[in-house]
Protein backbone atom coordinates (compact mmCIF):
# COMPACT_ATOMS: atom_id res chain seq x y z
CA UNK A 1 0.00 0.00 0.00
CA UNK A 2 1.38 3.68 -1.14
CA UNK A 3 1.28 6.89 1.03
CA UNK A 4 -1.30 8.38 -0.99
CA UNK A 5 -3.81 5.30 -0.39
CA UNK A 6 -2.72 5.01 3.48
CA UNK A 7 -3.17 8.59 3.78
CA UNK A 8 -6.70 8.74 1.90
CA UNK A 9 -7.71 6.06 3.82
CA UNK A 10 -7.00 7.36 7.09
CA UNK A 11 -8.25 10.71 6.09
CA UNK A 12 -11.66 9.27 5.38
CA UNK A 13 -11.35 7.82 9.12
CA UNK A 14 -10.95 11.17 10.71
CA UNK A 15 -13.52 12.53 7.95
CA UNK A 16 -16.20 10.45 9.30
CA UNK A 17 -15.41 11.54 12.76
CA UNK A 18 -15.32 14.99 12.48
CA UNK A 19 -18.62 14.56 10.21
CA UNK A 20 -20.30 12.91 13.65
CA UNK A 21 -19.50 15.92 15.30
CA UNK A 22 -20.98 18.36 12.33
CA UNK A 23 -24.26 16.06 13.01
CA UNK A 24 -24.17 17.95 16.77
CA UNK A 25 -23.55 21.13 14.96
CA UNK A 26 -26.14 20.71 12.73
CA UNK A 27 -28.92 19.56 14.94
CA UNK A 28 -27.95 22.44 17.42
CA UNK A 29 -26.74 25.50 16.16
CA UNK A 30 -29.78 26.51 15.13
CA UNK A 31 -31.25 27.03 18.16
CA UNK A 32 -30.78 29.44 20.75
CA UNK A 33 -28.86 28.96 23.50
CA UNK A 34 -27.85 25.80 22.11
CA UNK A 35 -24.32 24.30 23.13
CA UNK A 36 -22.75 22.46 20.22
CA UNK A 37 -20.54 20.73 23.41
CA UNK A 38 -22.67 20.25 26.57
CA UNK A 39 -24.47 17.99 27.38
CA UNK A 40 -22.95 14.69 25.69
CA UNK A 41 -24.77 13.22 22.34
CA UNK A 42 -28.32 12.01 23.49
CA UNK A 43 -31.19 10.46 21.73
CA UNK A 44 -33.10 13.90 20.83
CA UNK A 45 -36.61 11.54 21.57
CA UNK A 46 -35.78 10.14 24.54
CA UNK A 47 -33.12 12.53 25.68
CA UNK A 48 -31.01 8.72 26.76
CA UNK A 49 -27.07 9.71 26.84
CA UNK A 50 -25.58 7.35 24.20
CA UNK A 51 -22.90 4.46 24.92
CA UNK A 52 -19.41 4.98 23.19
CA UNK A 53 -20.45 1.85 20.25
CA UNK A 54 -23.55 3.80 19.83
CA UNK A 55 -21.44 6.98 18.04
CA UNK A 56 -19.05 5.11 15.81
CA UNK A 57 -19.77 6.76 12.21
CA UNK A 58 -21.56 5.03 10.33
CA UNK A 59 -21.14 1.51 11.78
CA UNK A 60 -23.69 2.53 14.97
CA UNK A 61 -26.21 3.49 12.58
CA UNK A 62 -25.96 0.06 10.44
CA UNK A 63 -25.56 -2.14 14.15
CA UNK A 64 -28.54 -0.73 15.76
CA UNK A 65 -30.77 -0.89 12.23
CA UNK A 66 -31.31 3.04 12.07
CA UNK A 67 -32.93 3.20 15.29
CA UNK A 68 -32.15 4.35 18.70
CA UNK A 69 -31.05 1.46 21.02
CA UNK A 70 -33.01 2.78 24.13
CA UNK A 71 -36.15 4.08 22.34
CA UNK A 72 -36.39 2.71 19.05
CA UNK A 73 -37.07 5.50 17.30
CA UNK A 74 -36.06 5.63 13.67
CA UNK A 75 -32.47 7.24 13.61
CA UNK A 76 -32.97 9.94 10.35
CA UNK A 77 -30.51 8.83 7.71
CA UNK A 78 -28.71 12.14 7.79
CA UNK A 79 -26.58 11.05 10.26
CA UNK A 80 -24.23 8.11 8.25
CA UNK A 81 -25.28 10.42 5.33
CA UNK A 82 -22.72 13.50 6.60
CA UNK A 83 -20.42 10.96 8.25
CA UNK A 84 -19.84 9.07 4.91
CA UNK A 85 -19.50 12.15 2.98
CA UNK A 86 -17.51 14.05 4.63
CA UNK A 87 -15.05 10.86 5.03
CA UNK A 88 -15.35 10.44 0.97
CA UNK A 89 -14.52 14.52 0.73
CA UNK A 90 -11.87 14.16 3.20
CA UNK A 91 -10.24 11.18 1.03
CA UNK A 92 -10.92 13.09 -2.26
CA UNK A 93 -8.73 15.88 -1.30
CA UNK A 94 -6.06 13.95 0.03
CA UNK A 95 -6.04 12.22 -3.32
CA UNK A 96 -6.07 15.37 -5.01
CA UNK A 97 -4.17 17.20 -3.08
CA UNK A 98 -1.92 15.39 -1.06
CA UNK A 99 -0.95 16.03 2.31
CA UNK A 100 -0.74 19.79 2.26
CA UNK A 101 -1.87 23.15 2.94
CA UNK A 102 -4.58 22.94 0.33
CA UNK A 103 -5.88 19.75 1.72
CA UNK A 104 -6.13 21.06 5.24
CA UNK A 105 -7.99 24.50 4.21
CA UNK A 106 -10.20 22.95 1.67
CA UNK A 107 -11.35 20.25 4.40
CA UNK A 108 -12.05 23.38 6.94
CA UNK A 109 -14.13 24.48 3.78
CA UNK A 110 -15.78 21.46 3.06
CA UNK A 111 -16.93 20.60 6.31
CA UNK A 112 -18.19 24.22 6.92
CA UNK A 113 -20.55 23.76 3.56
CA UNK A 114 -21.72 20.25 4.51
CA UNK A 115 -23.06 22.34 7.53
CA UNK A 116 -24.47 24.70 5.67
CA UNK A 117 -26.21 22.64 3.56
CA UNK A 118 -28.55 20.36 5.86
CA UNK A 119 -28.86 23.65 8.03
CA UNK A 120 -30.78 25.24 5.03
CA UNK A 121 -32.55 22.31 3.85
CA UNK A 122 -33.80 21.92 7.64
CA UNK A 123 -34.90 25.62 8.35
CA UNK A 124 -33.94 28.10 4.78
CA UNK A 125 -31.21 29.67 6.98
CA UNK A 126 -27.68 30.01 6.65
CA UNK A 127 -26.03 30.84 9.97
CA UNK A 128 -24.21 34.33 10.05
CA UNK A 129 -21.82 32.37 12.21
CA UNK A 130 -20.67 29.65 9.75
CA UNK A 131 -20.02 32.51 6.65
CA UNK A 132 -18.81 35.40 8.38
CA UNK A 133 -16.08 34.05 10.20
CA UNK A 134 -15.94 31.83 6.99
CA UNK A 135 -15.01 34.99 5.16
CA UNK A 136 -12.27 35.97 6.93
CA UNK A 137 -10.98 32.43 7.01
CA UNK A 138 -11.00 32.20 3.45
CA UNK A 139 -9.37 35.64 3.23
CA UNK A 140 -6.48 34.31 5.72
CA UNK A 141 -6.15 31.12 4.11
CA UNK A 142 -4.99 32.49 0.90
CA UNK A 143 -1.59 33.86 2.47
CA UNK A 144 -0.65 30.28 2.81
CA UNK A 145 -2.68 28.85 0.22
CA UNK A 146 -0.27 28.24 -2.66
CA UNK A 147 -3.39 27.84 -5.37
CA UNK A 148 -4.60 31.01 -4.75
CA UNK A 149 -3.50 34.45 -4.38
CA UNK A 150 -4.79 37.18 -1.83
CA UNK A 151 -5.90 39.54 -4.33
CA UNK A 152 -7.78 36.83 -6.38
CA UNK A 153 -9.58 35.34 -2.57
CA UNK A 154 -10.26 39.55 -2.04
CA UNK A 155 -11.79 40.03 -5.54
CA UNK A 156 -13.72 36.95 -5.01
CA UNK A 157 -15.28 38.47 -1.38
CA UNK A 158 -16.17 41.52 -3.53
CA UNK A 159 -17.48 40.38 -6.12
CA UNK A 160 -19.66 36.54 -4.71
CA UNK A 161 -21.42 39.41 -2.39
CA UNK A 162 -21.94 42.14 -5.05
CA UNK A 163 -22.89 39.68 -7.48
CA UNK A 164 -25.76 37.86 -5.51
CA UNK A 165 -26.32 41.78 -3.53
CA UNK A 166 -27.48 42.77 -7.06
CA UNK A 167 -29.27 40.12 -8.53
CA UNK A 168 -31.42 39.96 -4.89
CA UNK A 169 -32.14 44.21 -5.65
CA UNK A 170 -33.28 43.58 -8.99
CA UNK A 171 -35.35 40.81 -7.89
CA UNK A 172 -36.93 43.12 -5.46
CA UNK A 173 -37.55 45.96 -7.81
CA UNK A 174 -39.09 43.67 -10.14
CA UNK A 175 -41.26 41.45 -7.99
CA UNK A 176 -41.34 43.42 -5.05
CA UNK A 177 -40.97 40.31 -2.80
CA UNK A 178 -37.45 38.93 -1.55
CA UNK A 179 -36.38 36.55 -3.57
CA UNK A 180 -32.69 35.72 -2.00
CA UNK A 181 -31.74 36.05 1.30
CA UNK A 182 -28.52 37.91 3.17
CA UNK A 183 -27.02 34.15 3.43
CA UNK A 184 -26.78 32.95 0.28
CA UNK A 185 -24.18 36.72 -0.96
CA UNK A 186 -22.62 35.92 2.50
CA UNK A 187 -22.15 32.40 1.72
CA UNK A 188 -20.92 32.98 -2.18
CA UNK A 189 -18.62 36.07 -0.43
CA UNK A 190 -16.70 32.68 1.45
CA UNK A 191 -16.78 30.84 -1.36
CA UNK A 192 -14.96 33.65 -3.41
CA UNK A 193 -12.50 33.75 -0.41
CA UNK A 194 -11.61 30.48 -0.44
CA UNK A 195 -11.67 29.27 -4.14
CA UNK A 196 -11.30 32.89 -5.79
CA UNK A 197 -12.68 35.04 -8.21
CA UNK A 198 -12.28 31.97 -10.86
CA UNK A 199 -14.76 30.00 -9.35
CA UNK A 200 -17.90 32.51 -9.31
CA UNK A 201 -18.84 31.94 -12.97
CA UNK A 202 -19.23 28.28 -12.52
CA UNK A 203 -20.43 28.22 -9.24
CA UNK A 204 -23.20 31.04 -9.89
CA UNK A 205 -24.38 28.67 -13.49
CA UNK A 206 -24.16 25.58 -12.03
CA UNK A 207 -26.36 26.63 -8.91
CA UNK A 208 -28.76 28.33 -10.82
CA UNK A 209 -29.21 25.86 -13.11
CA UNK A 210 -29.60 23.01 -11.00
CA UNK A 211 -31.67 25.33 -7.99
CA UNK A 212 -33.94 25.92 -11.53
CA UNK A 213 -34.69 22.36 -12.27
CA UNK A 214 -35.40 21.34 -8.57
CA UNK A 215 -37.49 24.50 -8.54
CA UNK A 216 -39.56 23.64 -10.94
CA UNK A 217 -40.32 20.06 -10.53
CA UNK A 218 -40.81 21.34 -6.50
CA UNK A 219 -43.13 24.07 -8.00
CA UNK A 220 -45.00 20.48 -9.89
CA UNK A 221 -45.06 18.32 -6.98
CA UNK A 222 -46.01 21.01 -4.20
CA UNK A 223 -48.48 22.99 -6.70
CA UNK A 224 -48.54 26.36 -5.06
CA UNK A 225 -46.91 27.86 -8.50
CA UNK A 226 -44.70 31.04 -7.20
CA UNK A 227 -44.99 30.43 -4.05
CA UNK A 228 -42.46 27.45 -3.80
CA UNK A 229 -39.39 28.20 -1.84
CA UNK A 230 -36.45 26.30 -2.28
CA UNK A 231 -33.19 26.90 -0.27
CA UNK A 232 -30.40 28.28 -2.46
CA UNK A 233 -27.51 27.23 -0.17
CA UNK A 234 -27.02 23.34 -0.77
CA UNK A 235 -26.97 24.70 -4.65
CA UNK A 236 -24.20 27.30 -4.04
CA UNK A 237 -22.53 24.75 -1.70
CA UNK A 238 -22.22 21.94 -4.25
CA UNK A 239 -20.79 23.65 -6.89
CA UNK A 240 -18.06 24.61 -5.10
CA UNK A 241 -17.13 21.71 -3.89
CA UNK A 242 -17.28 20.46 -7.75
CA UNK A 243 -15.36 23.53 -8.59
CA UNK A 244 -12.29 22.21 -6.01
CA UNK A 245 -12.56 18.95 -7.36
CA UNK A 246 -13.07 19.42 -11.23
CA UNK A 247 -11.36 22.84 -12.10
CA UNK A 248 -9.05 21.67 -14.70
CA UNK A 249 -12.30 19.90 -16.95
CA UNK A 250 -14.61 22.77 -15.94
CA UNK A 251 -12.03 25.26 -17.42
CA UNK A 252 -11.54 23.10 -20.63
CA UNK A 253 -15.13 22.80 -21.23
CA UNK A 254 -15.35 26.37 -20.99
CA UNK A 255 -12.45 27.03 -23.20
CA UNK A 256 -13.77 24.28 -25.52
CA UNK A 257 -17.54 26.29 -25.90
CA UNK A 258 -15.25 29.75 -26.29
CA UNK A 259 -13.43 28.04 -29.15
CA UNK A 260 -16.74 26.69 -30.72
CA UNK A 261 -18.69 29.85 -30.31
CA UNK A 262 -16.00 31.87 -32.06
Amino acid sequence: MDITTFSAIAAFFFGTIVGSFLNVVILRLPKEDASIVFPASHCPVCLADLHWYENIPILSYIFLRGRCGHCKTGISLQYPLVELSLGLLAAALIIQFGLSIPAAGYFVFSAALLVIIWIDIHHQIIPDIISLPGIILGFLFSFINPLLSWSDSLIGILAGGGVLYSIALLYLFWRKVDGMGGGDIKLLAMIGAFLGWQSLPFVIFASSLSGTIIGLLAMIKQKKGGQTRIPFGPFLSISALCWIFFQEQIMRLFELYLSLSI
